[in-house]
């Protein structure tokens, strides 16, 4: 049986304090802080502190992003230290993600979707992205996803 998310957190938190492993112990453990936080929204909003994976994977969405953003913010510095410092906490958040989709496969999926929904014209880019999206959820870039369906409907 696959690991969930927060119980690969914290085999890994585990695994990094045995090593010593200081980066990963601090970008892990600041990602189990953001998940109890969301329990404890969950509990006061009535869901009975449950928090889903696809909540989990929303939270490393966001702080992906936000390393991201300090990454840039740390290039236009010329901080090296600070660049090296998000690059790494980056890979490590990045390791969580489930394995993205090539361009090839979501051309693949994207042409089935448009055969399925027989649609021919940019006007219905949205009806496509609807059907698709939840296809290929977590597995490719939105973006990515847009402009390919934005291409083949051309």
């Amino acid at each position: 049986m696959d690991l969930t998310i927060k119980q690969r957190l914290q085999n890994d938190l585990k695994e990094s304090m045995r090593g010593g492993d200081e980066r990963r112990k601090t970008v892990v453990r600041l990602l189990m802080a953001s998940i109890r936080n969301a329990e404890v929204d969950a509990r006061t909003d009535g869901r009975g502190g449950v928090v889903s994976e696809s909540d989990i994977m929303a939270l490393l969405r966001r702080e992906i992003k936000q390393h991201e953003e300090s990454l840039i913010e740390a290039m236009k510095a010329k901080r090296a230290d600070l660049v090296s410092e998000q690059s790494g906490e980056l890979d490590i958040l990045r390791s969580y993600l489930p394995a993205q989709m090539s361009r090839e496969q979501i051309v693949e999926q994207a042409r089935q979707v448009i055969g399925e929904l027989q649609a021919t014209s940019p006007k219905q880019q949205g009806e496509v992205m609807k059907a698709l999206l939840p296809k290929v959820k977590d597995m490719a870039d939105g973006k990515l996803v847009s402009e390919v369906v934005r291409e083949l409907l051309k």
